[in-house]
C-alpha cells in the first residue's frame, strides 16, 4: 500500500520508519523545517505533500499525526481520499480547552471552571477578583514551559509566576488558559475511534510529565508513560463515565483516529482536564510494544471508517524517552545543542531488542551503519518494554536503555513507580480498578 505520512514535528514519526518496515511505500513530510533533517536514509521524504496526493491515490492511505490540519482533512475526505487523523472540530476540542469542557457538559461528563484570556495582564486581572488554586495552561501542545499548578488558594504563587512572565515582551500577548485546580490522581483514558464506532480495546495511561525521577522540576512534554490495556468495555468506570460519553459527539464530527482524555480522578469522580484527539507522544511508540496487529492494516480500517480485530498483548508497558541537552529548554538555548553527535548501541544487541527502540531525532549517515542525532531539540529517542507487573516491565524497558550510549544523554529512572506505590491502590478504592 502507498502511505503518505504528513507530520507537523515528529509527534509519530518513527510510525512512519515502522511502516516502511512492513512492506508498504512510505513518503513522509515534516511541517517543521528545523526538523526536516530527521530520519535521513530512513524513509523516503517529501517537501511538499500536496504533490504526492497523486502518487498516493484513492487507494492508498493518507496519515496525519498532529492537530492543525482538521480542515485540510475534511476537505482530503471529501475528495475521496483515506484519511487517518483528526478533523476540524476534533483539532478544536485540543486548540480551546474552554470549548472542550463546554463540550463535556453538553455530553454529560464533569467539567473543570476554565477560562481563556488573550493575554496575561487579563488572566492575572482575574485571579485578583477570583482568588483561588489555579492552574496556568495553553492551548494546544506546541509548549508546557510556561505551564504551572498552583500551591495557595489565595493565588498569591499563580499572579507572582504571570508578573514573570509578563515582563517577557515575547510572552506578553500570549493566550492563556486558567483552569481551576482539582487534587486527586491523574490518568489517562484513550481509545481508537473509526467516525462510527471504537477500535481495539480501551487504553489507559499515567503520563510522567516532570523533568526530575519523583515528579520534581519543571514540566516537559512528558518523559515517560505507564499503559495498558483492558478490553472489558462495560465494566471499565473510567471510560464510562468519560470517553464513552462522547461518542455521539465523535460520529457527529466523523472522528477517525486515536483520542485521549487527560483526568483527574478523586473521590468525588472523574474530572477531563484536556483532550488529545491525536497520536499522543510518546504513547504511540507504547502501542508499537502492546499491538500485536500490523500498523497498516489498523490505520487503513480507521480511515476507512471500518471495524477491525486488533490484536494485543497483556501486561503492563513503559515508554521512556531518551533525552540530550538543551531539552527541555530546546528554542532557549541552542548553543548546547547535540546536533550530528553519533548515537551508539550495544554490539550485543539482539535483533529483538531493535523493536522495542523507536527514533524521533535520529538520521543514518549515508553509506555507513552510524546513526547520529540530526536536530537540536534533544529528543532523540525512546525505548519500551512490557511486562506482567510493572516491576518486569521496568527492569526490561531500564535494561535495553542501558544498552545506548548517547553522549550526555538521560532519562528517568522511576516511570510507574508512583503509580505502584500509592496511586493505583488509590483508584482501586474509588472504584477505577
Amino acid at each position: 500500500m502507498r502511505i503518505l505520512f504528513i507530520s507537523n514535528d515528529l509527534i509519530a514519526g518513527n510510525l512512519a520508519y515502522l511502516l516502511k518496515k512492513e512492506g508498504h511505500e512510505v513518503k513522509l513530510f515534516i511541517d517543521s523545517v528545523e526538523q526536516r533533517n530527521n530520519f535521513a536514509n530512513l524513509v523516503d521524504k517529501t517537501h511538499d505533500w500536496e504533490q504526492e496526493l497523486h502518487w498516493v491515490g484513492k487507494d492508498g492511505l493518507i496519515i496525519f499525526d498532529d492537530v492543525g490540519y482538521g480542515k485540510t482533512q475534511d476537505e482530503l475526505r471529501s475528495q475521496g481520499y483515506t484519511v487517518f487523523g483528526g478533523c476540524e472540530l476534533g483539532d478544536k476540542l485540543e486548540n480551546d480547552r474552554q470549548h472542550a469542557q463546554e463540550i463535556f457538559a453538553e455530553y454529560g461528563i464533569k467539567t473543570v471552571p476554565i477560562k481563556n484570556f488573550k493575554n496575561i495582564p487579563a488572566a492575572m486581572e482575574f485571579i485578583k477578583e477570583n482568588k483561588g488554586a489555579w492552574v496556568i495552561k495553553q492551548n494546544g501542545h506546541a509548549s508546557k514551559s510556561l505551564n504551572y499548578v498552583a500551591y495557595f488558594d489565595d493565588s498569591r504563587d499563580v499572579l507572582n509566576v504571570l508578573e514573570n512572565y509578563n515582563r517577557n515582551l515575547k510572552y506578553q500577548d500570549r493566550t492563556i488558559t486558567l483552569q481551576q485546580r482539582v487534587d486527586g490522581v491523574e490518568i489517562g483514558v484513550g481509545r481508537y475511534f473509526n467516525g462510527t464506532d471504537w477500535v481495539g480495546p480501551i487504553e489507559m495511561n499515567v503520563e510522567h510529565k516532570k523533568f526530575f525521577p519523583g515528579d520534581l522540576g519543571p514540566p516537559t512534554s512528558e518523559m515517560g508513560t505507564l499503559a495498558w490495556y483492558d478490553d472489558d468495555e462495560e465494566h471499565n468506570k473510567l471510560f464510562q463515565e468519560t470517553l464513552a460519553k462522547l461518542k455521539p459527539y465523535l460520529q457527529k464530527i466523523n472522528y477517525r483516529g486515536d483520542i485521549d482524555l487527560g483526568c483527574i480522578v478523586n473521590e468525588t469522580g472523574v474530572y477531563p482536564l484536556e483532550a488529545t484527539p491525536r497520536f499522543g507522544s510518546p504513547i504511540v511508540h507504547l502501542h508499537s510494544e502492546i499491538h500485536l496487529s500490523s500498523w497498516g492494516e489498523l490505520l487503513y480500517a480507521v480511515a476507512k471508517g471500518e471495524p477491525y480485530k486488533l490484536k494485543w498483548r497483556r501486561g503492563y508497558g513503559i515508554v521512556v524517552l531518551i533525552t540530550v541537552p538543551p531539552f527541555p529548554y530546546s528554542k532557549k538555548l541552542p548553543q548546547n545543542s547535540s546536533y550530528g553527535v553519533n548515537v551508539y548501541f550495544d554490539e550485543k544487541l539482539k535483533k529483538e531488542d531493535w523493536k522495542h527502540i523507536h527514533f524521533e531525532e535520529i538520521s543514518l549517515r549515508s553509506g555507513e551503519e552510524q546513526y547520529y542525532i540530526s536536530d537540536h531539540r534533544g529528543y532523540i529517542l525512546y525505548v519500551t518494554g512490557m511486562g506482567q507487573t510493572i516491576e518486569l516491565a521496568q527492569e526490561k524497558v531500564y535494561g535495553l536503555a542501558k544498552k545506548i550510549y548517547i553522549p550526555k544523554m538521560f532519562y528517568r529512572n522511576d516511570i510507574g513507580d508512583r503509580f505502584m506505590h500509592d496511586n493505583k491502590e488509590k483508584l482501586r478504592e474509588w472504584g477505577y480498578l
